[in-house]
Parts: structure tokens; C-alpha cells; sequence
């Protein structure tokens, strides 16, 4: 069923609202490699993201930095095993999202993406099937910007030739969502497809 929002441009976050959260065999997979137990792991994986998502740190580094505060040193195999396990676990799909983009899309709808993800993402976003439903991707990397940093949201509406008034804007994360609202973006948190899709419905051309 096509959704047409004439008006707006709907830009879309990644992680956990096109994708689903890693699973927990995806979780499971990469603490093996690590070789460390979840309960001293998951602190030093989360405190260097902004750095990798940033672009300010490279993923070996990003890796490095990992090790050291876990008090170990892995080998430059396990490194790279270690993104892999990572980087997998991300790229996975939820299906009533791709069902909403792709209505969008077949609506005529101006469709955006905006991320908070390293270099590493830049090529699978846009050489993957979803790639056909978006005007433009935006990965914060590349920006050398985070969400929910006003500027970020400011660039990719000048990017898109659009005043933040004409920005809808869909993510999982509540700061994120606030940060777009504080600049006059109509802003949504992703709690599901379904809901998403009602939400849209009210913004849709009538």
C-alpha cells in the first residue's frame, strides 16, 4: 500500500529500526573471539563507539582500545575476526521496516538515511538492495558528526535542500529523536513497524 508524504522528507536511522538488535547468538559469537566473559566485555565494546562512529577512530584502533582496557592484547587475526563477528551482527533486516520503506518509496515519498555508523558501513548501505529506496545515506562518520548533535541534523537538511520543518525523522533512541524535535523535525521513536507505519499514515497526503 503506497504512502505518499509530499511534502516532507522522511529520513530513517539504521541500527534497530531497519536492522534488528544483534542476536544472542550474534552476541555470543563475538565474546568468543573476544575470549572474555560478558560481564567485563560489554562496558569497554560500548565506551569507544563514538570514536569508531565518529570517524575519528579507525576500527583496529577501535579494537586496540578494547583490548587495553580489558587488560589483554589480541593477536592482528583476532582483531580482524572480531569485526567480523561485530559488523555481522548488525547487518540482519526487520522486515515491517523494509515493508514501510519500500510503500514509501512506491508513494513517491522523499526518503533519507541518517546513522550513526563508522566507514565500514558506507559500501554495504549503498551497494545493498535497500540502497534503491533512498535519496541519499548519510553515514556520521563521513559527516565527522554524532547524532544527537544538532549539527548533524542541520547538515543533512541543507544536504537535502530542506528547512528541518520539512524533516521527518525515525529513530530507536529517545536522545536522538529529542535532539531533532529541539530543531523544529517532526521526530517519531521506533518502537515497531506497526507503529510506524500508523504514525506515517498520519502524515500521508489525503
Amino acid at each position: 500500500m503506497p504512502l505518499t508524504i509530499s511534502d516532507r522528507v522522511v529520513v530513517f536511522d539504521y541500527g534497530e529500526v531497519i536492522s534488528r538488535s544483534p542476536s544472542e547468538r550474534d552476541r555470543a559469537d563475538l565474546l568468543e573471539v573476544a575470549g572474555v566473559a560478558p560481564e567485563v566485555f560489554w562496558n569497554p565494546y560500548w565506551a569507544h563507539r563514538d570514536g569508531l562512529d565518529q570517524g575519528t577512530t579507525s576500527v583496529r584502533d577501535y579494537w586496540k582500545r578494547v583490548a587495553a582496557d580489558l587488560g589483554i592484547e589480541w593477536p592482528e587475526s583476532t582483531i580482524h575476526e572480531l569485526w567480523v563477528a561485530d559488523f555481522t551482527g548488525w547487518l540482519s533486516v526487520e522486515p515491517g521496516t523494509f515493508d514501510v520503506l519500500a510503500d514509501l518509496h512506491a508513494g513517491g515519498t522523499r526518503i533519507a538515511l541518517l546513522s550513526n555508523a563508522g566507514f565500514d558501513f558506507a559500501s554495504p548501505f549503498r551497494y545493498s538492495p535497500m540502497a534503491r529506496f533512498f535519496e541519499r545515506m548519510f553515514l556520521s562518520a563521513e559527516l565527522s558528526k554524532l547524532k544527537p548533535n544538532a549539527d548533524i541534523y542541520l547538515e543533512v537538511a541543507s544536504e537535502l535542500g530542506i528547512t528541518p520543518a520539512r524533516m521527518v525523522f525515525i529513530d530507536n533512541k529517545q536522545v536522538n529523536v529529542d535532539g531533532a524535535e529541539a530543531l523544529g523535525i517532526t521526530g517519531h521513536l521506533f518502537v515497531g513497524p506497526a507503529e510506524l507505519r500508523s504514525f506515517l499514515e498520519t502524515l500521508t497526503d489525503r
